[in-house]
């Protein structure tokens, strides 16, 4: 114990002792957080801080980086001669990027009603590709999105199914990353496109959103440049697909949790340098069957291993690059904003018209349970979360029949409003064979989709209902999200959908992009009470009807 306080103590005061005669000791041990700093004047300074070595302890949230700039490195201490001299290594000035709350001046001033898509700031390559496939105005929800994307804000974009979520991510993303991006000209582009790394991974939670989304973006791309982006989902071959990222060398890729995980964990797809993370419908992709392919994904898209010499055996540490994750969703569940402030830097919650900070959210919305419960004030206060995510020209209706001629009911309702596409949703996938026989029976033209199909029956079947030849699709929850038919005016629960979040998926199939649609339940005597519990939490009206001699019928409530 003296000799190891002598030893402390010549070390402090500044002895002529050579500093290769003290005791062999670990770098580590040697600047112990107990270790204190003599000036000149022999006064301490406390411990020894990035403060204390005129580094300045910022409390506000951490900025994000650009790609090509390097952190600053804090200075080298070296002892010579018991006496501490600072050695500062050379710093690079690091502009951070402004976070939302500290401007929301800016925020205020997003254009949330433009009349063109050049306001939003877009390329003009990008425009023509819109103006070539219809596209002229933005809807409410892309003029909030796009330009709190293009601030580098990390987003959750909250708006009723059919209001054009999809492209108020697409756009942005395409007007940085592949051929469309900036001002220059085709070849400029072109030359642009030899980059090989994957600048951007959408994550969708079913096989026929990310081929929608896949779709949507070869539209704008065009034929010529299609190679940008490249689909990953499952129940497709793996090798091919790894041979297509081989090849092409995407851009972009679209793809689900299971796939995108099971080639990045091959080694085949390289997402460390990727700029933005999309997670589309993210409070599907929370549920458990995703978490470990969804955490895998989080943890390596947009992060990299560290360039630097490892200093000891523990594991390398990863550290986050410019990476923008934006989270889609037509709900957002409490577990939705746990995870975008987990995954994301000081997200913002983007709606039709609206952009603030999502922590000051002061009650996150989320889904409701229908069954009876012990605090009647739960469905107002739980009303808020779904509201916002119906299309505001839908009719609601209900009427009553008992379970074994339900599907009559619906064709009656079919012949009653005239409807040309209709959706009918069933919860039990056996029941859905029996269902289609009847209604083929009764001289409608309907199929049935839902995962048990494979791939090419389920693609053949939905490009039939969208072309119109097919004039009835019944199916499961599986078309509750992501299903894009915008001439579908006609959504029939044959079954209660099991809470108010899938009742609003499921009215989203219709209704799409303003256009007026009608949502029909069907329910028995016994279960009205599950009816009424729906209206008073999503805030809308329910009207009780009848269909006779093929009309519709209004009932006055009792």
């Amino acid at each position: 114990m003296a000799a190891l306080v002598a030893t402390r103590f010549l070390f402090l005061v500044g002895d002529t002792l050579s500093i290769k005669k003290l005791p062999k000791i670990s770098k580590a041990a040697s600047f112990h957080k107990s270790a204190y700093i003599l000036n000149r004047f022999g006064s301490t300074h406390g411990p020894l801080t990035l403060e204390s070595l005129g580094f300045k302890n910022r409390d506000e949230p951490t900025a994000k980086f650009e790609t090509n700039k390097v952190r600053p490195t804090v200075s080298t201490l070296q002892v010579i001669q018991g006496r501490v001299e600072e050695v500062k290594s050379k710093r690079v000035k690091v502009k951070p990027k402004a976070v939302a709350v500290e401007n929301p001046i800016e925020i205020e001033s997003a254009p949330f009603s433009a009349k063109s898509f050049s306001e939003l700031g877009l390329p003009p390559l990008l425009i023509e590709a819109l103006e070539r496939e219809g596209f002229n105005v933005p809807t409410d929800v892309q003029s909030a999105a796009i330009p709190t994307i293009h601030n580098n804000h990390d987003v959750v974009i909250q708006s009723y199914t059919g209001s054009g979520k999809t492209l108020a991510y697409v756009l942005p993303i395409l007007s940085e990353v592949g051929p469309l991006k900036g001002s220059g000209s085709p070849v400029d582009n072109k030359e642009s496109g030899k980059k090989t790394d994957i600048e951007a991974v959408i994550i969708a939670p079913s096989r026929e959103l990310g081929m929608q989304i896949v779709r949507e973006i070869e539209k704008l791309l065009g034929p010529e440049n299609k190679k940008f982006v490249q689909q990953l989902v499952g129940g497709a071959n793996r090798s091919r697909q790894e041979e297509a990222l081989r090849k092409n060398k995407p851009v972009i890729v679209v793809g689900t949790p299971g796939r995108i995980a099971e080639i990045s964990a091959a080694g085949k797809l390289h997402t460390h340098s990727c700029r933005y993370l999309v997670l589309d419908e993210i409070d599907q992709l929370l549920s458990f069957n995703f978490r470990e392919d969804m955490h895998r994904i989080v943890e390596h898209v947009g992060k990299k291993p560290s360039s630097g010499p490892a200093q000891n055996s523990e594991t390398v540490v990863k550290k986050r690059v410019e990476r923008q994750t934006i989270m889609v969703s037509a709900t957002v569940p409490f577990a939705v904003v746990r995870a975008a402030r987990s995954w994301g830097c000081e997200p913002m919650l983007v709606q039709a018209k609206k952009v603030s900070p999502l922590e000051s959210v002061s009650r996150p919305p989320g889904p409701v349970n229908l069954s009876p419960g012990p605090n009647p004030g739960s469905d107002l206060q739980q009303s808020d979360g779904v509201s916002e995510s119906l299309p505001p020209s839908l009719k609601h209706y209900y009427c009553l029949s008992r379970m074994q001629h339900k599907v009559d009911t619906v064709r009656r309702c079919v012949h009653a409003l005239d409807a040309k596409t209709v959706i009918v949703f069933m919860n039990h996938t056996r029941q859905l064979k029996d269902a289609v026989y009847k209604l083929q029976a009764r001289g409608l033209v309907a199929e049935e989709l839902h995962g048990d199909l494979g791939k090419l029956a389920r693609s053949t079947i939905l490009k039939k209902f969208k072309k119109g030849d097919i004039r009835v699709l019944v199916t499961n929850e599986l078309s509750a999200r992501g299903l894009d038919v915008s001439n579908c005016d006609l959504v029939v629960n044959v079954d209660l959908p099991t809470d108010s979040v899938h009742y609003a998926h499921r009215a989203g199939r219709t209704g799409r992009l303003g256009r007026k649609g009608s949502v029909v339940t069907i329910c028995e005597e016994s279960e009205v009470f599950v009816v009424k519990k729906l209206q008073r939490q999503l805030g809308v009206q329910f009207q009780s009807c009848e269909f006779v001699e093929g009309k519709l019928v209004i009932q006055e409530e009792k």
